[in-house]
Protein backbone atom coordinates (compact mmCIF):
# COMPACT_ATOMS: atom_id res chain seq x y z
CA UNK A 1 0.00 0.00 0.00
CA UNK A 2 2.71 2.50 0.91
CA UNK A 3 4.09 2.13 -3.05
CA UNK A 4 0.45 2.83 -3.80
CA UNK A 5 0.52 6.55 -1.99
CA UNK A 6 4.34 7.44 -4.45
CA UNK A 7 3.98 10.39 -6.29
CA UNK A 8 5.73 8.31 -8.98
CA UNK A 9 2.45 5.99 -9.11
CA UNK A 10 -0.06 8.88 -7.87
CA UNK A 11 0.03 11.84 -10.58
CA UNK A 12 0.14 9.59 -13.41
CA UNK A 13 -2.88 7.57 -12.16
CA UNK A 14 -3.96 10.66 -11.89
CA UNK A 15 -3.67 12.15 -15.36
CA UNK A 16 -4.49 8.61 -17.11
CA UNK A 17 -7.08 7.29 -15.16
CA UNK A 18 -8.48 10.73 -13.48
CA UNK A 19 -8.74 12.53 -16.74
CA UNK A 20 -9.78 9.84 -19.10
CA UNK A 21 -11.02 9.57 -21.69
CA UNK A 22 -9.58 12.65 -23.04
CA UNK A 23 -11.85 14.20 -25.88
CA UNK A 24 -14.10 15.59 -26.39
CA UNK A 25 -14.32 15.96 -22.26
CA UNK A 26 -13.11 13.92 -19.40
CA UNK A 27 -15.16 12.09 -17.36
CA UNK A 28 -14.29 13.68 -14.50
CA UNK A 29 -15.16 16.68 -15.84
CA UNK A 30 -18.84 15.52 -17.39
CA UNK A 31 -19.62 13.77 -14.45
CA UNK A 32 -18.82 17.06 -12.27
CA UNK A 33 -21.17 18.87 -14.20
CA UNK A 34 -23.61 16.23 -14.19
CA UNK A 35 -23.60 16.34 -10.63
CA UNK A 36 -23.89 20.39 -10.33
CA UNK A 37 -26.78 20.28 -12.77
CA UNK A 38 -28.57 17.61 -10.49
CA UNK A 39 -28.91 15.01 -13.07
CA UNK A 40 -26.40 12.55 -11.91
CA UNK A 41 -28.84 9.62 -11.06
CA UNK A 42 -28.13 6.61 -12.72
CA UNK A 43 -25.88 3.59 -10.60
CA UNK A 44 -23.47 3.69 -13.82
CA UNK A 45 -22.66 7.49 -13.65
CA UNK A 46 -22.13 7.26 -9.95
CA UNK A 47 -20.06 4.45 -10.35
CA UNK A 48 -18.09 6.23 -13.53
CA UNK A 49 -17.51 9.48 -10.79
CA UNK A 50 -15.87 7.54 -8.07
CA UNK A 51 -13.65 5.61 -10.65
CA UNK A 52 -12.60 8.60 -12.25
CA UNK A 53 -12.45 10.52 -8.66
CA UNK A 54 -10.55 7.96 -6.71
CA UNK A 55 -6.67 8.35 -7.78
CA UNK A 56 -7.81 12.52 -7.01
CA UNK A 57 -8.76 11.86 -3.16
CA UNK A 58 -5.27 9.68 -2.87
CA UNK A 59 -2.81 12.20 -4.43
CA UNK A 60 -5.19 15.33 -1.75
CA UNK A 61 -4.40 12.64 0.89
CA UNK A 62 -0.50 11.99 0.24
CA UNK A 63 0.00 15.92 0.26
CA UNK A 64 -2.12 16.67 3.03
CA UNK A 65 -0.14 13.91 4.94
CA UNK A 66 3.18 15.06 3.48
CA UNK A 67 2.43 18.68 4.70
CA UNK A 68 0.84 17.84 8.17
CA UNK A 69 4.13 15.72 8.37
CA UNK A 70 6.49 18.38 8.44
Amino acid sequence: MKALLEYKFLIPMVLLLGFAPFFPQPHIVEKIRMLMAGTLKRPIDIFDLAWHAWPFFLLGYRVVRDMTTR
